[in-house]
């Protein structure tokens, strides 16, 4: 009889590495992503431009005229706007091109633990994130005279740090469907849209009413409530958003690990 040979699983890289070796390698691939990023100025500048010069027009000069609650409202809807980006473009458009020209098949079969090349881009869009909602922050305080409370400057960067992880779910997830060309394009008809259906740029009481209508159906719209929550501008509770955000990140991070496990 001929014996039959019974698969067995390579063991991870990780069995029997002590806990300390495992936090210091995914802690130096966050650290090269992120090192990566900020050596690339193309990327990091118009994530940190493009909110900070919206908010001078509209929150800074414009505020001047609508009052301070102006002011207050657009630093929340523009922080919102702000963080969005580097969890789309940051995940998205690098996760594209890195699977097309092969990075992401060499990464993984380097002797690295398993999560810690997505760990490392989560914590590099978390990062641009609470520096966007920082230097709005100062723009906020020192042209526009908004007064926050340290709680509020605390629960508005609290938020947008966490706040960009569902849309680091949606750019991993467009980045599995789409080449390293075509991301960007593509993210940018969700990414403005998206802003504009979920009134960061105008509050939804001056848009349409179908519009006011369907605007909960964007996960940007629930994290606007929450950052407006955060400045004092919401009463809103605030589990419901939570939890639609939270979903909203675990359905497209599952649909996007099963793109990566069938198609690489």
């Amino acid at each position: 009889m001929n014996a039959v040979t019974v698969p067995v699983a390579a063991p991870s890289v990780t069995a029997g590495m002590p806990p300390h070796r495992v936090l210091g390698a995914y802690l130096a691939e966050a650290r090269s992503e992120c090192l990566r990023y900020m050596r690339a100025p193309g990327f990091m500048l118009p994530i940190l431009l493009f909110p900070g010069m919206f908010y001078l027009l509209f929150g800074v000069v414009m505020g001047k005229s609508e009052g301070a609650d102006a002011a207050r409202y657009l630093l929340a809807s523009y922080g919102v706007f702000g963080v969005m980006s580097p969890g789309l473009f940051g995940f998205g458009v690098s996760l594209a091109i890195e699977r097309e020209g092969g990075l992401l098949t060499l990464k993984r079969a380097l002797p690295m633990p398993p999560g810690a090349y997505l760990l490392g881009k989560m914590l590099m869009a978390m990062a641009a994130a609470a520096v966007v909602v920082l230097l709005l922050l100062a723009m906020a305080a020192g042209l526009a005279h908004v007064a926050l409370a340290p709680r509020q400057v605390a629960l508005l960067l609290l938020t947008g740090v966490l706040g960009v992880l569902p849309f680091c779910a949606l750019g991993m997830f467009v980045g599995t469907l789409f080449k390293g060309q075509a991301a960007p394009a593509m993210l940018q008809l969700i990414y403005l849209p998206m802003s504009f259906l979920s009134g960061l740029w105008f509050p939804l009481s001056m848009m349409p009413r179908v519009l006011q209508q369907i605007a909960p159906v964007w996960p940007s719209y629930h994290l606007d409530r929450l950052a407006l929550a955060a400045v004092g501008m919401g009463q809103d509770a605030a589990w419901p958003h939570v939890l639609v955000l939270v979903g909203f990140a675990a359905v497209f991070l599952q649909l996007a690990a099963r793109r990566l496990r069938r198609h690489g």
